[in-house]
C-alpha cells in the first residue's frame, strides 16, 4: 500500500469535483474547490474520520469494498479506479467472473437522469449502482451477497421477491429472466461463474429447471412491469435497457407507462426515502 501516493490522489480527486456533479448544492459559504471531506464520506457511506485518515496517509489498508465506494463517490474513470486499487495494494476487480464496479460513465448517467429511476446492472443481473429515484421505487438492491446478488436467483428461491409483482406478470417475468441468463451463458461459454450459477439454480428450483430446459434465449432490452409499492400502490413502468459494447454492464431506465404511475412516482419523490430493509420494497430488482 502506497499511503502517501494514495492520500495525494484522493485529495486531488476530491478537490477536482464540482458539488453539482454529484447532486450537492454549491452554497455561498463554500470557500474551497471541490467536495468537502464530509460530503465524500456521505457519498461513500463511511465515516468522516476514516476519509481524513486516508487523505493524511494514516489509515489502515482500505478494503476492496471501501475502494469501490470511494471510486463511485469521486466519480473516478475506469483507469482512475484501477489506479486507486493499485495504490491501496489491491488487484483491480477482474473483467471476467465477478462483476466489476459500475462503469464510471454509467454512474454519471445515473446522476444526470435525476428523477427517472435508473440502475446499473451486470449481465448476470447484479445491481451495481442505483440513483435515488431507483432506491425509492425498488429499495436498495446493491447490498446482497453470495448468490442472492443475482436477481434471477432471488426470483426462484425467495417467494418474497415474486410478491412485489402482480400475479398476472410473474410467469412472463420468470421467462424473461431465464431467457436473459441463457443469452449470457451463450456469450460467456465455459465461464465458471455462469455455469456454477445455473447448476445451483437447477438444484434449488424445479420451476427454473423447467424453464431452462425450454432453451428460450432473449436479451432484455425493453419491457413493461408493474411494481407493487407498499407506500403508493401500483406503478406501471416501462423499462429500457442500454448495453455497453462488451455487453457486460447495462443501464436500466424506468419511466411511467401511464398518468397514474407518473402521479404515484411524483408522490413517492415527495414522501422521500425511508429506511427500508435490504431489498425492500422491490426485492426482485429490475
Amino acid at each position: 500500500m502506497e499511503r502517501e501516493e494514495l492520500a495525494d490522489f484522493l485529495r486531488r480527486r476530491r478537490k477536482g469535483i464540482r458539488p453539482a456533479e454529484v447532486g450537492i448544492t454549491d452554497g455561498p459559504r463554500r470557500r474551497t474547490p471541490g467536495l468537502r471531506r464530509e460530503e465524500v464520506a456521505m457519498l461513500a457511506g463511511m465515516s468522516v474520520d476514516y476519509v481524513v485518515r486516508l487523505e493524511q496517509g494514516r489509515s489502515s489498508q482500505p478494503s476492496a469494498q471501501l475502494l469501490v465506494a470511494l471510486a463511485r463517490a469521486l466519480r473516478l474513470s475506469d483507469d482512475e479506479r484501477d489506479h486507486l486499487f493499485h495504490l491501496a495494494g489491491h488487484r483491480p476487480p477482474p473483467a471476467d467472473g465477478v462483476a466489476r464496479p459500475a462503469r464510471a460513465g454509467l454512474v454519471r448517467l445515473l446522476d444526470l437522469l435525476g428523477d427517472a429511476p435508473a440502475m446499473v446492472l451486470s449481465d448476470l443481473g447484479e445491481v451495481l449502482a442505483q440513483n435515488r429515484a431507483s432506491v425509492l421505487l425498488a429499495g436498495d438492491l446493491t447490498g446482497f451477497t453470495g448468490d442472492r446478488r443475482y436477481v434471477v436467483y432471488r426470483w426462484f428461491t425467495d417467494p418474497g421477491t415474486r410478491a412485489v409483482h402482480v400475479p398476472e406478470e410473474r410467469d412472463h417475468h420468470a421467462r424473461r429472466l431465464v431467457a436473459d441468463l441463457r443469452a449470457a451463458a451463450g456469450r460467456r461459454s465455459g465461464d465458471p461463474t455462469v455455469t456454477g450459477l445455473v447448476d445451483r439454480l437447477r438444484a434449488a428450483s424445479s420451476d427454473f429447471r423447467t424453464l431452462w430446459a425450454e432453451h428460450e434465449v432473449a436479451v432484455r432490452r425493453a419491457d413493461r412491469k408493474t411494481f407493487l409499492h407498499p407506500r403508493v400502490g401500483r406503478l406501471r413502468m416501462d423499462c429500457e435497457t442500454l448495453v455497453t459494447p462488451d455487453q457486460r454492464q447495462q443501464l436500466l431506465v424506468l419511466t411511467p407507462a401511464d398518468a397514474g404511475a407518473r402521479e404515484r412516482l411524483e408522490l413517492l419523490r415527495v414522501l422521500g426515502s425511508e429506511e427500508f430493509p435490504l431489498g425492500a420494497p422491490g426485492a426482485s430488482g429490475p
